[in-house]
């Protein structure tokens, strides 16, 4: 496993006015993905923490699905991990007859069964797993999610939204997950290139529906990601496109943008750079692997983008999160894809998944296994560093962080008034030593863990870090 780091230079002023107002987390998680709660970061750096390879979890070897399977979705319902996906054996244009939308479940997110569903007839058989059929161009793109608005209709538990430009993104609705109806045959959303996984979801932060979509920037040629909303997945505003900072435009295939699991209010993207013209593997070399050579001519990884809502992506990390890894057949066209959904797997681990092999006979879906919360974190050698937070307002009893030392590493918290003096009880010198590797650890000050009579009261927060890692933070009840 590899890792990436970012040096990240902030000052603190000397001066801080009422005019900046303290931000409010409430007893919400914070990850460090981003430099939204930082004010000075020395000798620290955020550092990205790329996903370690495990196991293939599913062979797309059934005679309807391929090498040419697309536009993977998992989603955990409870005790269920459901996962979606485009079956499509040979190679063709969009939305052709041939397309379908096949279904997986899990109980574990390890190991996943194709079900025997019977909805379709599919190549001569009803025996197969599929969901969708019949219904091109929609099974090119059919991307669903779990509506977790808190008034949701029962029988519109499940959404999705799939169609390409010609037809515009068709609303669906389920009960269950595997029964699916149009809401309507019109479609809801009209504009953008939609060539791509365009991925819905309930923003329980802004308080209705988003759509991250396919679009082009008419500047740059390069494809791209836009946005719009929605209060009743019916009507939706006009699409806007997404802005990155000030960073160079790369080709986003795929966004996969969608809620984190431990704080909704953050949504993380793990999205496929396409590459196009940057060959790596010869037509020769993919016929010598089963492949299509038509699909030898590119390639691709993926990369982590963060939001808190609006219309601004965070890319913190230009660098790879999932990288194409050793032997050619990552390094073909439209491999690497990642599925949408970052889930739970374990107490100290979650997962997410990529498509490896695209184009061949050996196409499967891989499972990747990160620590939880561990996209990122802020990270010191073992000369030392150390962060120092925006003033900030909280609601808890106590401070949890996630983290991990050496050996001989160490951190310590310590909490301070708006203008950088110690908070007496909860100096530096104060704080109990925090070594270990824990995901959630309780921080105490000569044992005292009770925070109550700071909450609601302006304060920054420094870490200081010895050969370290924070990943995360939250004031727990």
């Amino acid at each position: 496993m590899y890792r990436v780091s970012l040096v990240v230079v902030f000052f603190l002023s000397s001066i801080h006015t009422w005019a900046d107002a303290p931000i409010a987390i409430g007893s919400r998680l914070e990850i460090f993905t981003d430099s939204y709660l930082i004010q000075r970061i020395d000798g620290a750096t955020l550092q990205l923490h790329p996903p370690t390879p495990a196991e293939t979890v599913l062979k797309f070897d059934a005679p309807w699905e391929g090498e040419f399977v697309g536009y993977v979705t998992v989603i955990q319902d409870g005790e269920l991990y459901r996962l979606y996906y485009r079956g499509m054996p040979e190679a063709a244009g969009d939305g052709t007859r041939i397309e379908s939308t096949c279904y997986a479940v899990s109980t574990d997110g390890v190991h996943f069964k194709k079900p025997n569903l019977g909805l379709f007839e599919v190549q001569g058989t009803r025996d197969n797993n599929v969901i969708l059929s019949g219904f091109e161009p929609l099974s090119h793109n059919f991307a669903p999610f779990l509506d977790v608005r808190p008034d949701v209709d029962p029988a519109q538990r499940y959404k999705a939204l799939a169609g390409i430009s010609s037809t515009g993104l068709v609303a669906f609705v389920s009960p269950d997950g595997i029964h699916w109806q149009k809401l309507s045959d019109e479609a809801v959303i009209k504009q953008g290139a939609l060539d791509s996984q365009n991925v819905a979801f309930w923003s329980e932060s802004e308080k209705h529906y988003l759509c991250y979509l396919r679009t082009f920037d008419p500047k740059t040629e390069v494809r791209t990601v836009s946005r719009c909303t929605s209060q009743d997945f019916v009507t939706w505003t006009d699409i806007e496109p997404m802005e990155f900072g000030n960073t160079t435009p790369e080709h986003l295939y795929t966004n996969q943008t969608t809620p984190y699991f431990r704080a909704p209010h953050i949504y993380v993207g793990i999205a496929a750079r396409f590459m196009p013209g940057r060959r790596v593997v010869s037509e020769e070399m993919m016929a010598r692997m089963e492949g299509n050579a038509k699909y030898s001519g590119d390639c691709s990884d993926a990369v982590l983008l963060t939001t808190r809502g609006g219309t601004h992506y965070d890319r913190t990390f230009m660098e790879a999160f999932i990288r194409p890894g050793i032997g050619l057949n990552n390094w073909t066209s439209r491999t690497n894809y990642p599925a949408r959904g970052v889930v739970p797997t374990g107490d100290a681990e979650m997962s997410m998944y990529v498509q490896r092999n695209y184009g061949q006979k050996s196409h499967h879906l891989q499972r990747l296994v990160m620590r939880t919360d561990g996209f990122a974190s802020v990270n010191a050698p073992y000369a030392g560093g150390e962060l120092v937070t925006k003033p900030l307002t909280f609601e808890g009893k106590q401070l949890v962080v996630n983290f991990a030392t050496s050996a001989a590493g160490s951190i310590w918290i310590e909490l301070q008034r708006e203008d950088g003096t110690p908070i007496p009880g909860f100096a530096r010198e104060d704080c109990d030593e925090i070594v270990g590797d824990e995901i959630r650890r309780t921080v105490t000050w000569k044992g005292n863990p009770v925070l109550t009579s700071l909450t609601g009261t302006p304060v920054r927060l420094r870490a200081v870090l010895r050969d370290a890692d924070l990943y995360s933070i939250v004031f727990a009840n």
